[in-house]
């Protein structure tokens, strides 16, 4: 069984399974593609036989939208890290902001970030990461389709991404800061889908616990 579950803001995907899995008594249960537990949306969890198939469902794009805070950074590039740096924004216009985002469609490269659960040599970056260490990171290719502008003020964008497998948004949201001339971190993400997976047609543990009574 294949499950397009809606992941609250707070808690983790891990968490997400668990949840699954108490309420479907599947003994196996895993999801495609991790959402950090600051993040909302679209998560694919698969259940016994099923599970076999979240990795090519993992490969599809996934769309997201993001709030970006220009002028602060935070050493998790989110909301639930500690802030580390400060600096000033410049004055900045609507079109120099689609200009920057424009410059990001297509293939590029990033470099994963220590907060994450990429393994180098075996091991996790976060745990790395939470011991203050940080190792050198081989850049990662990366395919953006659509990258827009929603909204902005003076010190917050919000965007629209469309992208492939493996791309860090925290990241994505850093470069286009340092492309504007300043810092940032993201505030909010929210995934929209997964492949043909919609957010639209998500539903939560509390409603796959009613359907399971």
């Amino acid at each position: 069984m294949i499950l397009n579950i809606y992941k609250p803001k707070g808690i983790s995907s891990f968490s997400v399974v668990k949840a699954v899995k108490r309420i479907t008594r599947e003994k196996k249960v895993g999801h495609g593609g991790t959402l950090d537990p600051f993040a909302e949306g679209v998560l694919i969890v698969g259940t016994g036989k099923d599970t076999k198939v979240l990795g090519s469902i993992t490969n599809h794009q996934k769309s997201y939208e993001a709030s970006l805070i220009l002028g602060k950074t935070t050493n998790t590039l989110d909301p639930e890290g500690e802030i580390i740096s400060a600096n000033s924004v410049p004055d900045i216009n609507e079109n120099q902001i689609i200009s920057v985002l424009n410059s990001f469609i297509g293939f590029t490269y990033q470099i994963p970030p220590m907060f994450s659960a990429k393994k180098v040599n075996g091991i996790k970056l976060y745990k790395l990461a939470r011991k203050n260490i940080e190792i050198p990171r081989k850049p990662i290719e990366i395919h953006i389709e659509k990258i827009s502008l929603i909204e902005y003020s003076s010190n917050r964008i919000k965007f629209f991404i469309k992208c492939s497998k493996g791309t860090y948004i925290r990241v994505v949201g850093k470069d286009i800061a340092e492309k504007l001339g300043t810092i940032g971190y993201l505030e909010t993400l929210i995934r929209k889908s997964v492949g043909k997976y919609s957010l639209d047609d998500a539903q939560t543990i509390e409603d796959l616990q009613g359907v399971w009574k």
